[in-house]
């Protein structure tokens, strides 16, 4: 299967987002949380200070309210003490028409309620007729408008509960008091206007004890008091109350529960205070607007980052299904490519082995004049040496007649020796690898070629390591590479006057055999290995010795290089893996 080297790069960007994407990105929600983070903290606070300039505000229109309220009612008892109706029916004990002439002012007035008490403490005038006869000798509003010259103020805790506010001034003549009127403040109203308006209200008097409240379990409590009186939170509220504490302004108290902003006035009169407590909701609101509406435009940046990846991630994803259609073609026209390449291969393979053949033959066909030129040598001399014989047995001369027949043994070992070397040669090469020696290699090559060699007049120089130089390979295939070395190195010093070729056989990390000559050199070496290159005249060769030889030392696991050497001449080297290094590195 074909995969072109960006394939990877390329299928994990369109799979994925790119990295200029992911910066985008990221780039945009963190602007998004730092814009968020400082646009929270700049409404809040200042949203906050708003609030709370508001809530003091209205504070001190409540606090005025009461001022006058108190001020309208402290009034009213100096009058009434003063009134000659008033003080005649107390002198004369005649309190007839007393109770409706105290009504009649009330409606005048707005008071919550007024009372006559004659000298004994005794009700015996009252808006709420109800109150008639009773005695308040030994209550506090009686005692302190006696004792006192002016006009008493006094805060009674009612049974009901709450508290009432009560003015009190008594009514002399002379340094005789005849009787106390009372006039109730109804301070109680401004508590259900202030519901509407806060969450808490609260006027506490000079001991900083709450008389009036919009939560009725604060009165008559201290203000800590009654924001401790709070019903315990849920798991759920605790935690909600802990996310709203994080993310905005750390509230001034808790009521009912909810985080209030706190908020205080003095009242003068008396040392009173007025304390009002408002949530947070509208402050929490017009802050969540705004980060809303930030956080909107950022949603609609990041939508349209994310349809632009998206665009091009389709675009992408496009152009890879059509390259996976084009690869799917190529892959399907190559796969047939490699099948016919394999069974050219092995054609080729069969055609080269057929060309060593063919080249083995061609050697021993140039060299088949001058073994038969060494073969008629010796029997030659073996037909003189047997006639030779035949007299000296004639001539009952048999020592020197089993001298002559050694001679003629020693022609036959040598013709053997021939003929055995060509029938090795001439046979094809064998596929199993054995270790063989280079010396013996060399030894069996240079027989073969010793008649062309000295038909030749060239000067071979043989020198090889006491010691045998192993390799693992096929010793009639490294035969035909040293033929072809040799041959061609005898070719290249026809022209020389003292042709010389050196044979060297040399071990190291390498078994390396290497052919030396002193001929003309080589013109073209980057061409030398490539099959039908020759620098032979036509019908002298067709250039597959070279690269014939290369694929054998190749096979063998070595390398055949060539190069000029600068006193003239051409050096080929033969590089061959070791067998005993092999076995080492086995081990």
């Amino acid at each position: 299967m074909v995969r072109p080297p960006d394939l990877d790069n390329h299928r994990a960007s369109i799979l994925g987002v790119p990295h200029w994407g992911r910066m985008v990105v990221a780039a945009l929600v963190l602007l998004a949380l730092v814009s968020a983070w400082f646009l929270n903290a700049f409404l809040s606070d200042r949203l906050v200070e708003q609030t709370r300039n508001r809530a003091e505000l209205r504070l001190v229109l409540y606090s005025g309210n009461i001022q006058s309220e108190l001020q309208r009612n402290s009034v009213v008892p100096l009058l009434l003490a003063r009134d000659p109706e008033l003080i005649t029916a107390l002198r004369d004990n005649s309190f007839a028409t007393t109770s409706q002439r105290l009504i009649d002012l009330q409606t005048e007035i707005g008071a919550a309620s007024i009372e006559l008490l004659d000298s004994g403490g005794r009700v015996v005038g009252a808006t709420d007729r109800h109150q008639l006869g009773k005695n308040r000798s030994s209550e506090a509003i009686f005692v302190e408008a006696r004792r006192a010259a002016d006009t008493a103020f006094l805060v009674q805790e009612l049974e009901s509960g709450g508290f009432g506010f009560s003015f009190s001034r008594s009514l002399r003549q002379g340094n005789e008091v005849l009787g106390v009127v009372t006039v109730a403040a109804d301070l109680s109203k401004f508590e259900r206007s202030w519901a509407g308006f806060a969450d808490a209200v609260a006027l506490m008097d000079a001991g900083g004890r709450i008389i009036l409240a919009t939560e009725p379990r604060w009165r008559g409590r201290t203000l800590d008091e009654a924001l401790a009186l709070r019903d315990a939170p849920s798991a759920i509220a605790r935690a909600l109350r802990a996310t709203a504490d994080w993310a905005q302004t750390p509230p001034d108290a808790f009521v009912r529960g909810e985080a209030v902003l706190q908020s205080e006035v003095r009242v003068p009169f008396r040392g009173w205070r007025l304390v009002s407590f408002t949530r947070y909701d509208s402050v929490r609101e017009s802050v969540n607007g705004a980060l809303a509406l930030l956080l909107t435009g950022f949603a609609l940046l990041l939508a349209l980052v994310f349809y632009i990846l998206s665009r091009r991630a389709w675009l992408q994803s496009a152009a890879f299904q059509q390259e996976s259609d084009d690869l799917r073609a190529l892959n399907a026209r190559l796969q047939r490519e490699i099948a016919a390449r394999v069974r050219m291969q092995k054609d080729l393979a069969v055609a080269e082995q057929t060309l060593a053949q063919s080249s083995k033959l061609a050697s021993l066909g140039e060299m088949s004049a001058s073994v038969s030129h060494e073969l008629n040598q010796p029997l030659a001399a073996m037909k003189t040496y047997l006639a030779g014989a035949r007299l000296l047995l004639r001539a009952k001369r048999s020592d020197e007649a089993l001298a002559s027949f050694q001679r003629i043994d020693d022609l036959i070992d040598r013709m053997g020796t021939i003929a055995r070397t060509l029938k090795s040669f001439a046979r094809k090469g064998g596929e199993a690898f054995a270790p063989i020696d280079l010396r013996t290699c060399l030894a069996d090559a240079l027989t073969m070629m010793e008649p062309m060699l000295r038909d030749s007049r060239v000067l071979v120089v043989r020198t090889v390591p006491p010691e045998p130089v192993m390799i693992m390979g096929d010793s009639v295939r490294v035969e035909q590479v040293i033929l072809n070395l040799v041959r061609n190195a005898v070719d290249a010093t026809r022209g020389s006057n003292s042709p010389q070729i050196d044979v060297i056989i040399s071990q190291g990390e390498t078994a390396k055999l290497s052919v030396r000559d002193n001929g003309e050199g080589i013109r073209d070496i980057g061409s030398m290995f490539e099959p039908f290159y020759t620098t032979k005249p036509a019908g002298k060769g067709v250039g597959l010795g070279l690269a014939i030889s290369s694929g054998i030392v190749k096979d063998h696991g070595g390398r055949l290089t060539a190069v000029n050497v600068p006193e003239g001449g051409a050096l080929f080297e033969a590089a061959f893996p070791r067998y005993g290094m092999q076995l080492d590195a086995a081990e």
